[in-house]
């Protein structure tokens, strides 16, 4: 679908497109464009980073279409080091380029760790961040004594052993509408830190990470969250949290209290960026 849209002196057919993305985040800055300093360097709140960003990758191939510069919108802002199976962006463009040959030309201008899994043409407004009504993550746990290099990017490594049914009673607790101030970390844009989970379980997951393989490592632990939106690291403290209860660190009964007006002081630590999936966006 398109629209007309008063431009410069001008009216210009404006479109807007849906992309879906898969990416490993492992050699990233993170989904969001790095705004820059005077002397050209990138910052991140002040504080000066290098590498590339999905965010700003995935706008310099849209822009050979466009023949202009553009701006993409991500449904979420994954971290340095976090993955996604299943990012939604959109943007709105003039280019009249079939959505096929965009799918097939974006795909050759990006670096192979991203690529685009679909192209839709979008309802004039779509906006894949505000439009989202929910998120599915994954988290990625090896709990063996080693662990295999080929994975080592993709999975938080705890060599102890972790009482599971602790674990699950633990995160079973945080479905539900709760205030979340405990598993948010500082730097976030919002104030509000009232989330609803709909979904909360860690389960054994024994196939390697590729379920075609016939390979079996066992101690594969996999924790997976919906809800209608997150605080900054949330997972990322959530998982940190049970991991510290696996190990005996702290009751599974203590979850409630954290919810219960806990401060980002009372919870665990945050678990690692390789282990998180950024699995789902949905909308209406």
């Amino acid at each position: 679908m398109a629209y007309w849209e008063l431009g410069v002196g001008s009216w210009e057919l404006k479109r807007t497109l849906k992309l879906t993305l898969s990416y490993d985040g492992t050699r990233f800055v993170g989904w969001q464009r790095q705004a820059r300093g005077s002397h050209g360097a990138r910052l991140r709140r002040g504080v000066e980073v290098t590498g590339e960003s999905i965010q700003g990758l995935l706008e310099d191939a849209l822009a050979r279409f466009e023949g202009a510069p553009v701006t993409v919108h991500g449904a979420g802002r994954t971290d340095a080091g976090v993955h996604a199976l299943g990012q939604v962006a959109s943007v709105e463009v003039a280019c009249g380029h079939a959505v096929d040959a965009m799918l097939r030309g974006l795909n050759a201008s990006l670096p192979p760790e991203v690529r685009v899994t679909a192209v839709e043409e979008a309802a004039p407004g779509f906006h894949a961040r505000f439009g989202a009504r929910s998120k599915t993550y994954r988290y990625l746990l090896r709990n063996a004594r080693v662990v295999s290099p080929f994975e080592r990017a993709y999975v938080w490594h705890v060599p102890e052993p972790l009482d599971l049914e602790a674990m699950q009673e633990a995160a079973a607790a945080l479905v539900g509408t709760h205030d979340f101030a405990a598993f948010g970390s500082a730097g976030g844009e919002t104030k509000d830190t009232i989330r609803t989970i709909t979904r909360s379980e860690i389960f054994p997951r024994d196939a390697v990470l590729q379920p075609s393989t016939t390979i079996q490592h066992p101690g594969l632990l996999v924790y997976e969250v919906s809800g209608t939106g997150f605080l900054r690291h949330m997972v990322r403290a959530i998982v940190g949290t049970l991991v510290e209860i696996g190990r005996g660190w702290r009751p599974a009964a203590s979850v409630p209290a954290l919810l219960a007006g806990g401060s980002r002081a009372d919870a665990g630590a945050t678990a690692p960026p390789c282990g998180l999936f950024l699995v789902r966006v949905d909308y209406d």
